[in-house]
Parts: C-alpha cells; structure tokens; sequence
C-alpha cells in the first residue's frame, strides 16, 4: 500500500511540475495526446505487468508488435479483409496469441529460461516481419476510412464529442477486465501465488505451467492489438523498425506502477499509474527545454529510482519483521 501511494504522489508531483512548466501544457491538444500515448502504452504495460506478476518476463514485445502491424497492413491491402476488417483483426489477434503460446510453450515445458526465449523471439519476429513484406513500408493509404474512424479518432459518447482517444477508452476497457481477473478472480490469485514461489504454489496444486503459458498468451495478445492500434494511428508499417524498443517501455511502466522483477506484486491501477508517468516524464523534460533527445535518459534514470526505492522499501520492510 505504501508503494500505491508513493506513486500516485509521484504522479501527482510530476504532473503538477508539468502544468507549471509551460502554459502549452495545459491545452486539450496537450492532454488529447498525452491521453493517446498512455493508452497505447498502456496496453502493452498491462500485458507486460500480468506475466511479469507470474515472474516471468517478454524481451520480444516490441518485434511482435512490428510484425502484427505489418501483417494487418498487408491484409487490409487484400480486397476480401478491406471489406470485412474484422476477421483481419481475428487472425491477428491469433497470430499474437500463437506467438504468446509458443513462448510460454518453450518457458514451461521444454524449460528454456525465458530470457533466451524472448529474446531469440524479438530477432525471429523482427527477421519474420521483414521477410513477409520484403522488407519494404506497408502503408494502407486513402483505405479502410471507416476502421480508422473505429480504431483511431475520438469518441461520442449518447451524440456528445467527449474527444477522448480510442486507444485510451481501449486500454481503459482492458484494464477492467484485468481488475476483474487479477483482483477478485482465484486465477488472478494463481499468477499472485505463482510469481511469489511456484513450487510452493505448484505443491499446493496449482497448474502452474498452464497459467504461466496463459500470461505469456495475454501479453502477445496485447501486443498485436497495439500493433493495430498504431498501424491505424501511422497509416503505415516499417517491419524494420515499428516497435522497436517498445518491449522496454512496456517493461518500464508496469515496474514504475510497482510490479517487481521478482514477480508475486502489482497492481492493475499501479499499471496506469506507471504508464501515465513514463507518459509524462519525457513531456515535462521537453516543456521545460531539455533536449528530447534525453527522453531515454530521462526515462531511464526515473525507472532506476523507482527500483532503488523498491529494494529500500523491501530491505525496511524486512528488518522491520
């Protein structure tokens, strides 16, 4: 609890620091963006945080993510799934949760450390998403109006603009469903129970190597919806480089929301905290002037303090005992 209230203060202190900084940052442009890039952001942390609460961890999440947007750009090209969208998303939602499968496969039953798993996968994927479009721009043009109307623009809620961004009410939807699983079903208390110590968890009769496969399914699975999310957002796919370093952001803001690399803690709302504030760092650094090219070390040396902080809190609360 007390690590909750550090960060929604920290959230507090940083978004304070932000509206003071530059008169710009209190526009509803401003806030109109800030809310598009947590709510993309936050749906890869959210996927990031319920397998890192397993203890488990997902180095490919940025290289899944180049690959499902390249492939949903090419099928949207294709007349059949311009037409009927949904089923394009269909098998790209699966295409993320086979990959998700695959990992977990690999972790759980043939015991490779998921480390090397995950991090083969970020090269496979990356390789696999230049390789299907010749490693050349995927770009959906004048087409599909009517999905980025669905996906991307902002919404009205009973006929009124509330000028919200999809990819935010999206994130916020999932998050829920994720409160719901994590923190008040008996399977969420598995991935509690299994990230806390999973013998115990697996004497006590827990199918761990299913739920553990489940986490990694989750978190592949959110990684194609925001492959698509973005595709809709930059009208393009680079399987070059979309979703480069994407993995370490959705890392970075599941720890910032108080999820430990050791696994067994977390929270769904400590997730948004997490995400909002490495929103929010690099866009009060650029308000106040600093370079943006020091967004990295910005970020960087926040997620350092907030694991420092964890190891004293952890070190006092245990001398404490």
């Amino acid at each position: 609890m007390k690590k909750f209230v550090g960060i929604v203060l920290f959230l507090l202190v940083v978004y304070g620091f932000l509206l003071v900084a530059d008169p710009g940052a209190r526009t509803l442009l401003n806030h109109f963006n800030l809310a598009r890039r947590i709510g993309l952001y936050g749906i890869i942390s959210l996927g990031a945080g319920m397998l890192i609460i397993t203890g488990g961890i997902d180095l490919s999440i940025g290289s899944v993510v180049g690959f499902c947007a390249t492939l949903f750009a090419m099928l949207l090209r294709v007349p059949f799934f311009e037409q009927a969208p949904i089923l394009a998303i269909l098998i790209v939602l699966l295409v993320g949760a086979w990959i998700g499968l695959a990992n977990g496969v690999l972790v759980t039953q043939v015991r490779v450390q998921a480390f090397v798993v995950t991090l083969c996968g970020l090269f496979i994927y990356r390789g696999a998403a230049r390789w299907l479009a010749g490693d050349s721009v995927k770009g959906l043009g004048n087409s599909c109006g009517p999905l980025k109307e669905a996906l991307y623009s902002s919404t009205t809620l009973l006929g009124i603009d509330i000028w919200a961004p999809r990819s935010l009410l999206i994130f916020l939807l999932l998050a829920a469903v994720a409160i719901v699983f994590l923190h008040f079903s008996v399977y969420g208390r598995y991935f509690y129970a299994i990230g806390s110590n999973e013998k115990a968890a697996s004497y006590s009769g827990i199918a761990t190597s299913r739920y553990k496969i489940l986490a990694y399914v989750l978190c592949s699975t959110m990684a194609a919806v925001y492959g698509m999310l973005l595709l809709m957002q930059e009208n393009s796919a680079q399987p070059s480089s979309t979703g480069s370093f994407l993995e370490l952001y959705a890392i970075a803001g599941a720890v910032l929301g108080g999820c430990s690399l050791r696994g067994g803690e977390g929270s769904v709302a400590g997730i948004v905290i997490g995400t909002s504030i490495l929103v929010l760092l690099p866009n009060m650094s650029n308000m106040w002037g600093i370079s943006s090219e020091l967004d990295f070390t910005v970020i960087g040396g926040a997620l350092l303090a907030g694991a420092i902080l964890d190891e004293v809190l952890r070190r006092f609360g245990a001398s404490a005992r």
